[in-house]
Formats: structure tokens, C-alpha cells, sequence
């Protein structure tokens, strides 16, 4: 690897952490292993960002990716209770192989520089096989800054094919919600969005009714398990939002899962009520007034 500084401008992409008390020695100097580790969490981000569940994405692509080669150089060190930036991009795209560059920030300042060479490589015998055309496009299109996600609004008709198996996924399997339940007469009539990454792979969905005139309420958001947290379920709300601003609603509200709450509130939605059990599952009535089209 070539010794060079980079500075944070040359990255899109970083993973920000805290070092933690087991991963520094008696100086509270982090152990150089760590490093290796950061950048793993790191590359495990990086698809996160690409909207691309790993596993099922490299399913689809008929291959994987291993670990070749990681080299890690040390410039400054990283210390107890500091807060780190972990950036990353793929710098090279050769015709089985995949570079990624790694740096360590505090702040501004450069502490450790990473290289990671993965090869594309049939999971059963592990023979290189070329980068396939498909991923080589996400992967330059990330680096371009271009838009991972394609987020359609529809009817069910146009959309529910899509939506139906990622809502089965997580309600059904996950939650075990009983599909009856599930499923109901209300999509014929709802308005619909779907996100779809740049594989096609459907990885966010939900919901829009008007139970009411002047009321939008959504319903049945679902984010692929290994992608919640990122920016998949706030893209899909805001386009059900927009959808039902759009049509004057004055008010979006739905009822939210106890663990989700903290989402919506970060979005701007507020709590109405007290809390009450739907599917067995506790949720809470929670409301956002909309601005005029």
C-alpha cells in the first residue's frame, strides 16, 4: 500500500464510533488490532449504504466476497474515549478483485490508513469469477454520488407484488402476526410506496389511508431487518407524507410499535393517547400536521 495521508474530502462514506475502555492497553492507547476490526464494521456499513442486504445481495449475484489481503499503516493513534470517524470507498475495481480505502479520523486529523482487497469468488469452490456488471454500477454509482434507492408511490395493483413479500418477512415471520391480519381488504385503497435498491431488491415499504377527510394514516412500514437504522423507513415515510400532503391532507398520524417510537419522534411526530395493544403487539398513536401543497 502506498504511504500517503488522506484527508476526509477524498471519502462519502464514514462509520463513526467510540473507542471503547476493552480495546486500549495501560496507556489507553488503542491495540493495533483493532484497527483491522474498525474497518470491518466499517465495510459492513458500506453496504448498508448501498442499500444492499449482503447476503441475499450476493444471492442474487451468484458469488461472495473474501478477504485477500488488509494492511493497516499508523500515523497517530487513537486513545480511550475518543471519537472516531472510520471512512471508506472503493478505490478499485479490477476484473475479479474489489479495493477499498480506509482511513481513521479524530476530527480532522489522519491516525491510521487501511487497505482491504476482497476477491469476487464462487462460495462453493472459492475460484475468482469476474466483478459482475451489475454490482461494478452500484459500486461506481455510490462513489458518484448517485441515488441507491428507487422509491415508487402506486396503487396496490402497480406495487403490491413488491410489497407483499418484504411485509410477509417482517410481519408475518418475524413479527408472527397472523397473514389475515396482515393482509386486508384496505390495500386495494391505499396509496403505496415501494423502495427498491439498485438490484432491484425490494427493501423498504408502506402504507397510505384516509380514514377520515383531512387525515392521511400510515400504515404497514416495513425495512428489510439487516437495513433498519439507516435511511430506507425515513425516505419511505417522507414519500407517504408528501403523497398525502399532495392530496390536502391536513395530518398524517398511525400507530406506532413500541420500539419504533423513537423514529418517528426524530421525524417530527408526536404522541396522542395512551398506549394500546394491536396484534398483540403494543403501539401508540402518534400525529404530524402537514403544511400546505
Amino acid at each position: 500500500m502506498s504511504n500517503h495521508k488522506h484527508q476526509r474530502r477524498d471519502f462519502r462514506f464514514f462509520h463513526r464510533l467510540r473507542v471503547r475502555w476493552a480495546e486500549v492497553d495501560m496507556q489507553k492507547i488503542v491495540f493495533n488490532a483493532h484497527y483491522l476490526m474498525y474497518f470491518d464494521t466499517a465495510i459492513t456499513d458500506y453496504w448498508r449504504a448501498l442499500a444492499m442486504p449482503y447476503e441475499e445481495a450476493m444471492h442474487s449475484l451468484d458469488g461472495d466476497l473474501y478477504v485477500v489481503k488488509a494492511t493497516v499503516e499508523f500515523h497517530a493513534s487513537a486513545r480511550m474515549d475518543d471519537q472516531i470517524d472510520v471512512a471508506m470507498k472503493c478505490a478499485r475495481i479490477g476484473n475479479s478483485s474489489l479495493t477499498f480505502h480506509g482511513a481513521i479520523f479524530r476530527g480532522d486529523d489522519h491516525l491510521i490508513s487501511g487497505e482491504l482487497v476482497y476477491v469476487f469468488a464462487d462460495p462453493a469452490t472459492q475460484t475468482s469469477r469476474p466483478v459482475p456488471e451489475r454490482l461494478r454500477a452500484v459500486l461506481h454509482g455510490f462513489e458518484a454520488g448517485e441515488e441507491m434507492l428507487d422509491l415508487r408511490v402506486g396503487h396496490w395493483d402497480e406495487l403490491g407484488a413488491h410489497a407483499r413479500p418484504l411485509r410477509q418477512a417482517v410481519f408475518v415471520e418475524e413479527q408472527r402476526i397472523p397473514l389475515d391480519i396482515e393482509l386486508d381488504d384496505a390495500d386495494a385503497t391505499a396509496v403505496h410506496a415501494v423502495a427498491r435498491n439498485r438490484l432491484g431488491q425490494v427493501v423498504g415499504t408502506g402504507r397510505l389511508l384516509q380514514p377520515a377527510p383531512g387525515v392521511g394514516k400510515i400504515g404497514r412500514m416495513a425495512v428489510h431487518r439487516v437495513l433498519r437504522g439507516g435511511s430506507v423507513g425515513r425516505r419511505v415515510l417522507q414519500a407517504l407524507m408528501e403523497a398525502a400532503r399532495v392530496r390536502g391532507d391536513r395530518e398524517v398520524m398511525l400507530h406506532a410499535q413500541r420500539s419504533a417510537v423513537g423514529f418517528y419522534s426524530r421525524l417530527g411526530f408526536e404522541a396522542r393517547g395512551e398506549p394500546f395493544s394491536e396484534a398483540g403487539i403494543e403501539h401508540l398513536e402518534m400525529f404530524k400536521p402537514l403544511g400546505a401543497p
